[in-house]
């Protein structure tokens, strides 16, 4: 492997999970396991970096054992792990999450909301209006099921400053269809993300897997050129500008590869696992 990276420079790594480290399916290999746990008897930090709910990418989380802050919803939040306790949280605003809902209404998308907790409840829940099969399959996705309610009502619950995020499930071509009228709408005034396939994101235009990452890296005494990201989506794409060194599987999106410092293996061929074991000559 001829790459510039000195193995010693490295003090940690900032790992997607779906499409990166997880195989097809959401499968998280022991090869993979095996990888990251021998880095962390090196002394290097895991980061998760996820667009999963905290829910949704614990069982990864603790599968792998690591221990620290981590960055979830694509880093709307940052909690420290296992403890779950929230560091930040960077809020959509009602108002854009009402207009999304109003659009859903109209196309007849699927389209939920991820609330925030209170003091007395500081359960993040997901709602949608809708019976559809999205529901059953972010569901299976995530282990996260959506509860049915009236979004408009609980968006104007009094109180509530916001959500964490919303997103529309639909088909690439559908996704195409409905962001002229987001952009139309927000002109930038919020952040949208494509983070799988089927998944269209808005969120807070300050939250980014890269904003997360810096919080991470601060609370961590990390500097950027100490890690490296790893991803496969355009909301990695961040992450990759802030962390020294960037990663994309050749399974990523072409602007993903283009933007990554290295392409390596497909995350149907354990690609990441491949690498580490390879730079930091792990024990196989």
């Amino acid at each position: 492997m001829s790459i510039s990276l000195k193995p010693d420079s490295i003090r940690a790594l900032a790992l997607d999970l779906d499409g990166t480290i997880l195989a097809p399916g959401g499968i998280l290999n022991e090869r993979t396991i095996r990888a990251v746990n021998a880095c962390q008897r090196r002394g290097l930090q895991v980061i998760i970096a996820t667009g999963r709910a905290i829910d949704g990418a614990e069982p990864y989380r603790a599968a792998l054992g690591a221990e620290g802050v981590m960055i979830y919803f694509n880093g709307a939040v940052v909690a420290d792990m296992p403890s779950g306790k929230i560091i930040e949280t960077t809020l959509l605003n009602k108002e854009a999450a009402a207009f999304c809902a109003d659009l859903s209404r109209e196309t007849g998308v699927y389209y939920q909301v991820f609330f925030p907790g209170s003091k007395e409840d500081p359960r993040i829940t997901l709602m949608t209006e809708q019976d559809m099969p999205e529901r059953e399959m972010y569901h299976k996705h995530t282990g996260i099921l959506a509860e049915f309610g009236d979004l408009k009502e609980a968006l104007g619950r009094p109180g509530l400053e916001g959500c964490v995020k919303c997103m529309f499930l639909a088909e690439p071509e559908v996704q195409a269809a409905l962001r002229p009228r987001l952009d139309e709408r927000f002109g930038g005034r919020v952040y949208i993300s494509q983070t799988l396939k089927t998944f269209l994101e808005i969120m807070n235009v300050k939250v980014s897997k890269g904003q997360g990452l810096k919080l991470a890296m601060e609370r961590r005494c990390l500097k950027r050129e100490e890690i490296i990201a790893f991803g496969d989506e355009e909301n990695d794409l961040p992450m990759f500008a802030a962390a020294g060194f960037s990663i994309a599987p050749s399974n990523a999106k072409d602007s993903v590869r283009a933007a990554a410092d290295l392409v390596i293996g497909s995350n149907a061929e354990d690609g990441a696992a491949v690498f580490l074991e390879e730079f930091f000559a792990l024990d196989s």
